[in-house]
């Protein structure tokens, strides 16, 4: 430390001596003076004395050249350097002001290369990218391109090129659709207790249940479903009492004349005149996405005349409702209780179903919507014609026996094989004329194994009237196979369940 400040003296005093002054050192040491909280003092090399104003100049012109320091000072004190702060915000400035010129330079730039010049040199404006078109070309302006067509509707994209207008084809059809309106009686059994102890007895109560259904022909022939006047869920049977309500709130009793509950067609007719009836497409022409309408009654008569549409969504749906098989049409119209029997329509007017069912299944938490079924008119077409000439379906086959399951329990306690065991069998049928005894057990039906009498009927029905069929039966232990020709289920039956053997529970 001291050899430093020694050189600084040193130096100082060089510095003395040049210009023109003597290089005097420091004020005689002083304690009092010279001291800083007890540091040590340091002399300069040469001890002279001073007067005040001799002191007061040479002080005043080298108070510069000299410095004191601490002990603990590691360097002269330097001077702060300037920030130029104005500077450098000017600058931030400027660079701002360079870059956004560029960025407007550049955007013309880009924005002038997408405008070409046609023969006639007429500006063409290609690849615009923005909503918005460039607004200034050559004269300053571009007319502005064409607003983008509608979009076209439901009906544009799924009615038929011949289609009519939905209100056309409203009012069209309200005049032949109407409300069947059918009385029940139901017969509950109940027990009481009497002198002889617990009696069971019935009693009867009625109950009415509402439909829709078609004119077909302007005598009075309305086409409707079997479900509406015939009940099987509760073991009601024949309604005993059918009446029907126009559009203009207008009643009519009506008859039944027959109905056919495994195709759920029923015909209905009144006592009337000049009535309008429906138009009646082809079925056959339905495409899958096509536009259908629905016109009914849903949830009774307080919604007559409702109208739903919707589409296709499916052709030739074979499903099973109330353990009948039935192949329909499928579509996503709004088909609710009380809708059943009324027309579903094509775009231009013309009924090619019959709505039979609207199934709501629940699966957990999640309901199935928006599954409607209608029984093909070209179906129905047939079997109301058998309906209104013959009381019945012709041509339904029919093997005429009466049986029982035989169950895998039953099997092993007997030691027959499982099938249909014939109870009995019907005078002059086709299994009396084939041979076909009580007692024996039909256990394959063309080549087919089968267990129970659904499973007989539903290989049956694929067949009708005057087919030859083959039935392997056990008799004795032993299998042999038997061939019949099935017969039409006759006028017995008519207006009644055709065309089903009969299943009988077992009493042993």
């Amino acid at each position: 430390m001291s050899d430093l400040y020694d050189d600084q003296n040193s130096i100082n005093g060089q510095q003395g001596a040049d210009s023109g002054q003597s290089a005097v050192p420091q004020q005689p040491n002083d304690p009092q003076q010279n001291s800083y909280a007890g540091q040590p003092q340091y002399n300069s090399p040469q001890q002279t004395s001073f007067t005040a104003q001799q002191q007061a100049q040479y002080t005043a012109q080298h108070s510069a050249d000299y410095s004191y320091h601490s002990a603990a000072q590691q360097a002269p004190v330097r001077k702060k350097q300037k920030s130029h702060t104005a500077l450098k915000v000017i600058a931030f400035v400027l660079s701002l002001v360079i870059v956004g010129a560029g960025s407007v330079q550049f955007y013309k730039f880009w924005d002038d290369s997408k405008i070409q010049v046609t023969e006639e040199d007429e500006p063409v404006i290609e690849n615009i990218q923005s909503r918005e078109i460039a607004s200034a070309v050559k004269d300053g302006s571009v007319p502005a391109s064409p607003p983008p067509k509608n979009l076209p509707s439901l009906f544009d994209i799924a009615a038929r090129t011949d289609a009519k207008q939905l209100p056309d084809i409203v009012d069209e059809i309200m005049p032949s659709v109407i409300g069947v309106s059918s009385t029940f009686e139901i017969v509950e059994p109940y027990t009481t207790w009497g002198w002889g102890g617990f009696q069971t007895e019935t009693r009867k109560r009625t109950a009415v249940g509402t439909g829709t259904g078609i004119i077909m022909t302007d005598d009075g022939y309305i086409v409707t479903n079997a479900h509406c006047v015939y009940d099987d869920e509760y073991n009601a049977g024949e309604a005993v009492d059918v009446s029907v309500q126009f559009s203009d709130e207008s009643k009519h009793s009506a008859k039944i004349i027959a109905y056919d509950t495994e195709t759920d067609i029923a015909v209905l007719k009144i006592d009337a005149a000049n009535l309008t009836p429906a138009t009646f497409g082809n079925s056959d022409d339905l495409r899958v996405g096509e536009l259908v309408i629905a016109v009914g009654n849903p949830l009774g008569f307080e919604l007559f005349g409702s109208v739903t549409s919707g589409i296709v969504s499916a052709l030739n749906r074979k499903i099973s409702i109330n353990e009948k098989n039935m192949t329909l049409i499928q579509t996503d119209a709004a088909i609710n209780q009380g809708n059943s029997g009324g027309p579903l329509l094509n775009s231009c007017g013309q009924v090619i179903g019959i709505n039979s069912a609207k199934m709501s299944s629940s699966y957990g938490s999640a309901s199935v919507e928006g599954l409607g079924f209608a029984i093909p008119i070209n179906e129905a077409k047939t079997i109301v014609d058998d309906l209104i000439y013959n009381g019945y379906v012709t041509g339904k086959p029919q093997i005429g026996i009466s049986g029982e399951d035989v169950t895998e329990a039953y099997s092993a306690y007997t030691g027959i094989p499982m099938g249909v065991r014939v109870r009995a069998v019907s005078e002059g049928s086709a299994a009396e004329q084939a041979g076909i005894r009580p007692g024996d057990v039909i256990i394959a039906i063309q080549d087919e194994a089968i267990t129970t009498m659904d499973e007989l009927n539903k290989v049956k029905n694929q067949y009708k009237a005057g087919d030859t069929i083959t039935l392997k039966i056990c008799r004795n232990n032993e299998d042999m196979d038997v061939t019949l020709t099935l017969q039409d289920a006759n006028a017995d039956k008519a207006g009644k369940k055709t065309g089903t053997e009969s299943a009988t529970e077992s009493d042993e």
